[in-house]
């Protein structure tokens, strides 16, 4: 039983959502959060990045860039960027990508469903990242990102959405830079919103899609304020934290792509045939490869592209984890051939979202003499099936597009 409750939320006036509106803040480096930043005094990145607005030589974790965060925070509060919902609301939430509609529900997660499993993972986080989230919303006092969720819609939630929709006009209407469109319907009637309360009550799990160290940290800063308020009950604010709950059937996971820096010390030839021990392969030459069915990827190596696909016995009979193709990739190639043993710190491989061209991961592979590969998306059933097992995937599997934006909801804590 999910626990998903509406709330007041702290969001843009309707004439400031369109400026407010920011990439996650996991998506922009320092260098491109300023350059948005300095053009917009109201881009959410101001908060959520908030060394920008401190000199370039203060560590990205040092007190006060949390402390920045805080003001700028109450700064958009006060001069009347931002107001506060008066009643509890849940938030329609619609994004438009190249035609593709994809429309959840904004509110709060219980942090005791992320603790009972209710809420089921399938990433690993890094105790740096979740270290820099916890003391961000604890010195926020605030959830300021929503954690990316995803479950199996009742069909009776599908068509409230949509009635509610075609009956009342959106709050928000913007298309930003990247021409992905943002729609938000707010639902401010009580009985309507008890409705949604008791349809998510009679749906068994959720999943994250994308978000696990902001969840983490959103959960410990929820432990730490119990352990400071012994007489809490469980509804104060601090046990909830801040998602968007989407049908899993309409969200588009693009390939996570990989780049290596070097050869490991082979020649284009040993390397190559190296490659052919586990995967059939095939030269396509200069037209970009982009593979189109599970347990294909392209490659980009010497100036050609080639097309592989992974023998049968590489990956029948293995578990879903082994199946998926980005563990083909480390366990037949990236690992033995090419020395990366651990991906997630060696610093000779680059992970590279599935909104860059093909031409951009060749480009990156000519400027080391590497290689790159362009991967075939994981299913949305594969990450479902793998959370239910309660398995993880490797490191950079999935690649969720369009990105929500920071800003549009904010979930005070207190």
């Amino acid at each position: 039983m999910v626990d998903f409750r509406a709330f007041c939320a702290v969001r843009p006036v309707k004439e400031k959502a369109a400026s407010v509106a920011a990439l996650p803040y996991d998506v922009v480096n320092r260098r491109e959060a300023k350059q948005i930043g300095d053009k917009n005094p109201d881009s959410f990145l101001h908060v959520d990045r908030a060394e920008m607005d401190l000199p370039d030589e203060t560590d990205l974790y040092d007190p006060s860039v949390y402390k920045k965060a805080k003001e700028n925070l109450d700064r958009l509060s006060e001069n009347g960027t931002f107001m506060q919902d008066s009643a509890p609301c849940y938030y329609i939430y619609e994004l438009t990508r190249k035609g593709k509609v994809q429309t959840g529900i904004c509110g709060c997660s219980s942090i005791d469903d992320y603790l009972n499993g209710t809420i089921k993972k399938h990433e690993l986080t890094r105790e740096e990242k979740e270290q820099d989230r916890i003391r961000h919303v604890d010195v926020c006092d605030a959830n300021t990102g929503p954690i990316y969720l995803a479950c199996t819609y009742p069909d009776e939630l599908r068509i409230l959405i949509r009635d509610w929709k075609q009956e009342h006009s959106p709050e928000y209407d913007f298309t930003a830079e990247d021409e992905i469109t943002h729609r938000v319907w707010v639902i401010d009637d009580a009985e309507t919103t008890g409705r949604i309360a008791a349809l998510f009550r009679q749906i068994p799990c959720t999943y994250i899609a994308d978000g696990h160290h902001r969840a983490a940290s959103a959960v410990k800063v929820g432990l730490k304020r119990r352990e400071q308020n012994p007489d809490y009950t469980g509804k104060e604010e601090f046990n909830y934290f801040l998602s968007v709950v989407f049908p899993y059937d309409e969200l588009l996971i693009l390939p996570y792509n990989r780049v290596v820096r070097d050869l490991n010390g082979l020649d284009e030839k040993a390397f190559l045939g190296a490659v052919k021990f586990n995967f059939e392969l095939m030269l396509v030459g200069n037209f970009p490869c982009k593979p189109v069915e599970k347990h294909c990827m392209g490659m980009y190596v010497g100036n050609a592209w080639y097309h592989l696909r992974a023998w049968p016995e590489v990956y029948e009979n293995k578990d879903v984890v082994s199946q998926l193709d980005v563990s083909v990739l480390q366990d037949k190639i990236l690992s033995p051939v090419l020395g990366i043993q651990d991906p997630r710190t060696d610093k000779r491989i680059e992970f590279v979202g599935g909104s860059h061209s093909a031409k951009e991961l060749a480009r990156m592979a000519d400027e080391t003499g590497g290689v790159a590969f362009y991967m075939y998306p994981t299913s949305m059933e594969d990450l479902m099936q793998i959370a239910d097992e309660g398995k993880l995937m490797p490191p950079k599997s999935t690649w969720f597009e369009p990105k929500l934006r920071s800003g549009l909801f904010i979930h005070r804590l207190s």
